[in-house]
C-alpha cells in the first residue's frame, strides 16, 4: 500500500510558475510509477508526468518542455514543477502511483483506477 500526501497548489498569473510536492509512504519507487494527473471541471482525468521505477521520465505532449517531475528518494518525496504555466493547466492535480509504467499515458478509465491516488491540490492560472 502507498500514501500520498501532497501539497504545493495555488494560484498564479500566466507565464507564472508552481511547484507540487507529494510525500509518498510505503513501498513507492522500487514498485511504482509515481506522478501526477489533472481534472478540470467537466473534464476527464488527464496523466500530466511520471517517473517509472527504472527512473525513466514520462511526460504528456500538453506539458512537455514546461514541466519537469523528479524525486528525491531520501526525503520520499516527488515534485512536479510546473513552470511557463497557461490557462489550460489549470485543475485540481492528484498525485498519484501505479504498478503500470508510464500510465501518464492511459486512457481516462485507467486513470480512474489507479492503485494510489493524494488528495488533489487546485491550481489556477490566471491572465
Amino acid at each position: 500500500q502507498v500514501q500520498l500526501v501532497e501539497s504545493g497548489g495555488g494560484s498564479v498569473q500566466v507565464g507564472g510558475s508552481l511547484r507540487l510536492s507529494c510525500v509518498a509512504s510505503g513501498d513507492t519507487y522500487s514498485t511504482y510509477s509515481m506522478g501526477w494527473f489533472r481534472q478540470a471541471p467537466g473534464k476527464e482525468r488527464e496523466g500530466v508526468a511520471c517517473i517509472d521505477s527504472d527512473g525513466s521520465t514520462n511526460y504528456a505532449d500538453s506539458v512537455k518542455g514546461r514541466f519537469t517531475i523528479s524525486q528525491d528518494n531520501a526525503k520520499n518525496t516527488l515534485y512536479l514543477q510546473m513552470n511557463s504555466l497557461k490557462p489550460e493547466d489549470a485543475a485540481m492535480y492528484y498525485c498519484a502511483a501505479d504498478r503500470l509504467m508510464g500510465w501518464v499515458f492511459a486512457t481516462a478509465s485507467v486513470l480512474n483506477a489507479l492503485d494510489a491516488c493524494s488528495q488533489g491540490t487546485l491550481v489556477t492560472v490566471s491572465s
